[in-house]
């Protein structure tokens, strides 16, 4: 896949909009440290520091599609019990998710909460049914499904083997799907892979090959013939396997095989990796990929996610970052990761040069935006700047914004001669991103106050300075986005 091909793809999440169907959860982290074994059995006893609770399952997958700057329809099941609150919220802090959780009073919410000490996790608990859905429950979900097909590029079934996709939910979604003319992507649980017969694609691990085929899938030779064991029988048009360190493997019906390697990377936590997978791979075939190209932009996502702690997301930024190195035109190669911006200021500084730091979402480049750059410039002998994801501007600016994608605005910064780096971020604030890269010189616009201005107090108080650039009157992205909407020149 060459450079132009992975910037089309990956520019097109940005107008995807993908269905998720499946089993929804709270996963939730309780952090503290062990100092000693308890004395009523040989256990160790966490000291709790913080709890932290975020989407898991079917809704974590939704998470993802929205941190990659797309819109995500999420169907499941919650019991009527605060934890469903406490996923609904969690939710609603992605406001590109459109979430249509169906309440069934008979059973718990599912909730997964794993306990970390010092970085280790040392326990799991889990609090849930594995019950099929009740009849009129099930019907409900079946309603709510085709409710929601119109208007989505793919559909996406996360099944956790937590009940909502039974046998019969399932077959009735996938003919639902199949009659729309909508791709139909798996996630499995289930050991008999027949319940998703009529599916487009299906990404087990290796043990859900195994468990589904009944003989061991330890080397590629067994993958393989598993895989075509189960394409044999007419289930699916694709496998794609994923087998942890060892990357992925993607078996069509005609008999093609493409092995994907990962790169390698320290891995800190598994949590939600197939999920992050699930949703590039679903994002990657929307924006038109084949399933081998949308295959490896999810084989790259899964490697960042394991990077990093907790359930974690992905943006399109991080993907880019990690494929500059072997992109060919020079803007990309200055979009970098955090920890390649870091490493890349640190050479910097070695040859004696100063660094500025401005930011923003630089939505519609106008005049402004670029004497803001070419101030900050000036002020330093190196600019990075960190521009918010799209689900950040989504946040900040409302729906309808950005009205260019992260990989777009990205490029285009990158091509401007007073910009060195760029650095893409999912916070609302870039503070982190200024504390981390401590730069020498913060810059923002004049129309803020200084102590409006974020990192400010951190980077004077390193004897660092704060430079207001002047405004140039009449440019706006807001007010350009409002004369387009209007037709006023």
């Amino acid at each position: 896949m060459d450079s132009d091909t992975r910037f089309r793809l990956l520019d097109g999440f940005h107008s995807a909009h993908v269905l998720v169907i499946g089993d929804v959860m709270l996963d939730r982290f309780v952090y503290g440290s062990v100092e000693r074994i308890s004395p009523e059995a040989p256990i160790p006893v966490v000291a709790v520091d913080r709890t932290a609770d975020m989407p898991g399952g079917a809704a974590n997958v939704a998470r993802n599609i929205a941190a990659m700057g797309a819109h995500a329809r999420l169907i499941g099941v919650v019991g009527d019990d605060p934890s469903a609150a406490d996923l609904r919220e969690q939710i609603a802090a992605s406001p590109e998710i459109a979430a249509d959780l169906i309440v069934d009073a008979s059973r718990p919410t599912t909730v997964k909460t794993r306990y970390v000490a010092d970085g280790q996790q040392v326990m799991r608990a889990d609090r849930e049914s594995r019950a099929a859905l009740a009849e009129d429950v099930a019907a409900r979900v079946i309603t709510a499904f085709v409710r929601a097909l119109d208007g989505v590029s793919v559909v996406l079934l996360s099944d956790y083997g937590k009940g909502v996709l039974s046998g019969a939910v399932t077959r009735s979604i996938i003919e639902a799907a199949r009659r729309a003319n909508k791709p139909v992507l798996v996630d499995p649980k289930a050991q008999d892979f027949g319940r998703y017969r009529g599916a487009t694609l299906i990404k087990p691990n290796r043990q859900e090959l195994q468990s589904a085929c009944g003989h061991p899938c330890t080397t590629q030779e067994q993958i393989l013939a598993a895989a075509r064991h189960v394409l044999g029988e007419g289930v699916c048009d694709t496998l794609v396997v994923t087998r942890g360190r060892d990357g992925m493997s993607v078996i069509d019906r005609s008999g093609s095989v493409t092995q994907l390697a990962t790169s390698a990377r320290q891995v800190f936590d598994v949590s939600g990796a197939g999920d992050t997978a699930m949703a590039a791979l679903a994002l990657g075939i929307a924006a038109g990929a084949s399933v081998t190209d949308a295959a490896a932009l999810a084989n790259v996502a899964a490697g960042i996610a394991v990077g990093k702690r907790g359930t974690a997301t992905v943006s399109t930024g991080e993907i880019i970052a990690e494929l500059h190195p072997a992109q060919g035109g020079h803007e990309l190669q200055k979009v970098l990761s955090l920890d390649s911006a870091l490493r890349l200021v640190s050479r910097w500084r070695d040859a004696g040069e100063k660094v500025a730091f401005t930011n923003g979402c630089f939505d519609l480049l106008h005049p402004g935006h670029i004497a803001l750059l070419e101030y900050a410039r000036r002020t330093a002998d190196r600019l990075v700047v960190g521009l918010n994801a799209d689900a950040s501007v989504r946040r900040l600016k409302g729906p309808q914004r950005p009205v260019q994608s992260e990989v777009a605005r990205a490029t285009l910064l990158a091509a401007m001669g007073s910009v060195d780096a760029v650095v893409i971020f999912s916070d609302d604030e870039p503070l982190e991103l200024i504390e981390r890269l401590a730069p020498d010189v913060l810059v923002k616009g004049a129309d803020y106050r200084p102590d409006e201005v974020v990192g400010a107090d951190y980077v004077t108080a390193r004897g660092g300075k704060l430079m207001l650039a002047p405004i140039v009157p009449g440019h706006s992205t807001s007010g350009t986005v409002q004369r387009v909407a209007t037709g006023r020149p």
